[in-house]
């Protein structure tokens, strides 16, 4: 089933997962390593479980959004059945607010599941009291069976005069978008922290979350965000320790940061933040089942950036960029100033490779210098690698 209906299989499979939020995320990076596309959840869209919407796409279940219960579900499956569901106005009409309070969409604009109607989840939020408001009016007329006393009938289309205007708010930046949805869901949907810094994941990072976990008596680097930090207090020395969670594209783990390395990073540790950690585990936990990881170092993914520690690699077709390339080029790096060097690499003769990197030209290795530089150049001849 797996090899032939992998889209069917892994739905089935994360849906019998629904509130183990470990499990879900494991089996969503799986997912995606099948080439397979999970899609946020989606008011018009999803059903209770995770379904298949099309070849190799997954469609969120609306059943793993916290604080949404299956009798909200059923009422708004009820609602857009027939006709989509067109704006926040039209959804609180049509639903039955005595199942779907505040709360629950509250979580649903956050996981990002009325995404597809008229407006952001900025102005959603902003305006959802007063659009609930005017919505438990209409019904509690319907219910009534009166009309206003401005004239109408309980029986009219509360959807159609519900036009209060959405309060105009500016969209949430990203880093709180993504820190509601974990939020909400446990887990990032509409995209990752770490996805900025994915180059730097791929050549720093020596193991995945979803590798740990097992004794090794290598130095172990991750590259992850820290999604929790738990402070404790050591009943032995009564010294200040930690214990974090980190995640990466593959799922989550915890481990240990004891009272001394404590004590030099519990200033660097920030949530949400891509970092490269850096441990090892004990010896004497070779032969546990349950090996503990304890952590060493916290660097600020970022910080690679900044320090010459990534360099940004052209690959030419020839010895060199023609002048008016390069004068591009040149002008590029100098909008975008920055510690990353530029490096260009050629292929010789012999098949091998030469690579010539420059002492003076130095560039920021952020999105938009990279856009730049790959618009100009080539998607697949601009990429970042190591800077030592």
């Amino acid at each position: 089933l797996k090899v032939h209906y992998p889209a069917e299989f892994m739905a089935a499979l994360l849906s019998s997962c629904i509130g183990d939020t470990d499990s879900v995320v494991k089996y969503i990076a799986e997912a995606r390593e099948l080439g397979l596309e999970v899609l946020p959840p989606d008011v018009n869209e999803s059903g209770y479980k995770f379904t298949v919407v099309g070849d190799n796409r997954i469609r969120f279940g609306l059943g793993a959004i916290r604080d949404v219960g299956r009798s909200a579900i059923d009422s708004i499956l009820a609602a857009r059945a027939g006709n989509p569901l067109g704006t926040l106005h039209d959804a609180c009409a049509r639903v039955d607010l005595r199942l779907c309070n505040k709360r629950v969409f509250e979580a649903l604009i956050y996981a990002g599941a009325l995404d597809s109607l008229e407006g952001h989840r900025a102005q959603f939020a902003a305006s959802l009291d007063g659009v609930m408001q005017d919505a438990q009016a209409a019904q509690a007329e319907r219910l009534s069976g009166q009309g206003s006393l401005f004239g109408g009938t309980g029986t009219r289309s509360a959807s159609s005069d519900l036009r209060r205007p959405l309060t105009s708010v500016p969209p949430l930046s990203e880093a709180e978008r993504l820190s509601k949805e974990k939020e909400i869901l446990g887990f990032y949907t509409s995209g990752h922290p770490l996805e900025p810094f994915r180059a730097e994941a791929e050549l720093f990072g020596t193991h995945a979350a979803s590798e740990l976990g097992a004794w090794t008596s290598e130095a172990v680097s991750l590259a992850c965000v820290i999604t929790a930090v738990r402070r404790q207090v050591s009943k032995k020395s009564g010294a200040e320790y930690a214990r974090l969670v980190l995640e990466d594209f593959s799922g989550t783990v915890e481990v240990i940061v004891f009272p001394e390395a404590w004590a030099a990073l519990s200033d660097r540790v920030r949530t949400d933040i891509p970092v490269l950690v850096r441990g090892a585990y004990p010896r004497r936990d070779e032969t546990s089942e349950n090996p503990t990881f304890v952590v060493e170092s916290v660097q600020p993914l970022a910080e690679l950036r900044a320090n010459g520690q990534i360099a940004v690699a052209i690959e030419l077709t020839e010895r060199q960029l023609p002048p008016d390339v390069m004068a591009d080029v040149a002008s590029v790096v100098g909008t975008h100033p920055g510690g990353a060097p530029i490096e260009l690499r050629w292929s010789t003769a012999d098949g091998g490779v030469s690579r010539w990197r420059s002492r003076t030209l130095k560039v920021a290795a952020s999105g938009s210098a990279l856009r730049e530089l790959r618009a100009l150049l080539g998607d697949e001849r601009v990429r970042l690698v190591r800077g030592n």
